[in-house]
């Protein structure tokens, strides 16, 4: 239900928008409704293997622990921004049902139209978020999903995840003082972008330029932009052009006469209208409303004449352009040219993210490696990892996170180091790596790729948000998605286990 005073006051458009987009937020409905069950008493099939009903039996037992409860919904009301009251203004959705269906999503790999559905159709799910037989005509729409979901932030997420961790170690009889061995290893979390060329690039951006202006000449009244679709397609038909004919000649090393000639072609067209765009989004960079927009007009014209000088010298001039000049996409900017020299995977585009598992497969920490390598990333993730977890004693690393100063200072953070060395030892080094503790450990850090296996699994292969800080969200919600669904296949199993001894039934050894 939407509340309005019956008395309104007049302000400027963009206060009322502003005023709008506050709502009254709580964790859950106090008051339970006919025919509404208490979360902790919703049933959830223990013979099934799909990670739906794993992952909200993870929920529900968090959600039955007091203690763990108060606290995350305490770090769940620490999501709304200081200038909203939570107990004044329309009714938002619930913050409970923000975790369960952003965690849901992460884990079942969905776009936001399969949680839609999912979320207005799947009865134990909708159990879980506190709905009842009243409760039926209540849908969620898609832009809700799509607005709420981005509450989130990765320092809150952290700490939930230290939550579910510590809840994890208790269900398997971890206790607090107990060692923690640790495993660490990097991937890549791909950006969402296709293949990048320059002429490509240069397509995006004129494609984008003419797009934007148009919607602003539309917003202010200004005339000059009426064949805009007309100026779309001739671009387009002359990027096909030189696209087409540099593969016919992708096999050569020059270009043909006729391939220079339609580059030239389509560079003159692309710098004419970014000359024309910019001049009509100019103007408006100061103004109140269309400032934003004329913003993002002058970034694409920005990045179309960057492409511009980039084809002009390699085409032209022959120039090989440097790799730190490159840009390899307009709209993820972020996005890393990631060559690791995997048989069957030449390059990946994304960015590097390094995970610490521990002995009992849970994630502890994690850490995105923007310009980073291996090696400059080893000594501080695990000072994060054990500030998070002072019982972490040992950890193992492969060759790539070696340098001789990370086997120096990684010594002074944990009390065993297994990070075996690049090249030849000598026999104090040969010693050390092969001792039983250390080949024990380093046979058992392949482990760590099984982990890595799984978060891909579940979502962490691609990231489907816009911008640096919605892929730092994605990464961070994926963690907690993935621990969660690991609790509740370790519940799952002890309650399978328990049913099956109190029937008189032992298990079959694998």
């Amino acid at each position: 239900m939407y509340f309005y005073s019956a008395k309104k006051k007049k302000t400027l458009p963009g206060i009322n928008k502003l005023r709008r987009t506050e709502t009254m937020r709580k964790i859950l409905r106090e008051q339970m409704q006919v025919g509404q069950i208490d979360i902790k008493d919703v049933q959830i099939d223990l013979e099934t293997r799909d990670e739906i009903p794993q992952l909200l039996r993870g929920l529900q037992y968090l959600y039955t622990n007091e203690t763990n409860r108060r606290a995350i919904f305490k770090l769940l009301l620490e999501m709304i921004p200081t200038h909203i009251d939570p107990s004044n203004g329309r009714s938002g959705m619930d913050l409970w049902k923000i975790l369960v269906l952003g965690t849901l999503r992460l884990c079942c790999r969905w776009d936001y139209d399969k949680l839609q559905e999912i979320a207005n159709n799947h009865y134990t799910l909708r159990q879980m978020l506190g709905h009842g037989m009243l409760d039926f005509t209540l849908r969620y729409g898609r832009q809700t999903l799509n607005d709420n979901l981005r509450w989130f932030t990765p320092e809150i997420l952290d700490r939930i995840n230290r939550i579910v961790v510590n809840t994890g170690h208790e269900c398997l009889g971890i206790s607090p003082d107990d060692a923690l061995h640790g495993r660490c290893d990097s991937f890549v979390v791909e950006t969402d972008v296709h293949f990048p060329t320059d002429i490509n690039l240069l397509w995006d951006a004129a494609r984008k330029t003419l797009q934007l202006t148009r919607r602003l000449c539309e917003l202010t009244g200004t005339a000059g932009w009426r064949q805009t679709p007309h100026l779309l397609k001739k671009v387009k038909s002359q990027y096909r052009t030189v696209q087409k004919l540099r593969e016919k000649e992708k096999n050569t090393e020059m270009e043909s006469c006729a391939g220079i000639m339609a580059t030239q072609t389509y560079v003159d067209t692309c710098a004419a209208l970014f000359n024309r765009a910019k001049t009509t989004a100019t103007p408006y960079c100061k103004h109140a409303l269309y400032s934003g927009l004329a913003e993002a007009i002058l970034y694409f014209i920005e990045q179309g004449n960057k492409q511009i000088d980039q084809i002009c010298r390699r085409c032209f001039q022959g120039e090989k352009i440097s790799h730190s000049e490159k840009v390899f996409s307009l709209f993820e900017p972020h996005t890393e040219w990631i060559a690791k020299g995997k048989a069957g995977i030449s390059q990946e585009l994304g960015i590097r993210v390094c995970i610490v598992e521990c002995s009992s497969r849970f994630i502890l920490h994690y850490s995105i490696m923007q310009q980073q390598t291996d090696d400059q990333i080893a000594v501080s993730v695990t000072k994060a990892t054990k500030d998070r977890f002072p019982m972490l004693c040992s950890c193992s690393y492969d060759k790539g996170f070696h340098s001789p100063e990370n086997q120096q200072k990684l010594r002074k953070v944990i009390d065993y180091v297994v990070l075996p060395k690049k090249g030849r030892c000598n026999a104090e080094e040969q010693k050390h790596e092969g001792s039983d503790r250390f080949v024990g450990q380093r046979r058992k850090h392949s482990a760590v790729e099984s982990a890595i296996n799984a978060l891909e699994h579940h979502g962490l292969d691609r990231c489907h948000d816009y911008g640096l800080e919605g892929f730092e969200r994605y990464v961070a919600l994926s963690i907690v998605a993935r621990n969660i669904h690991r609790l509740g296949c370790i519940l799952q199993e002890q309650e399978i286990e328990r049913e099956m001894h109190g029937r008189g039934i032992r298990r079959k050894a694998a």
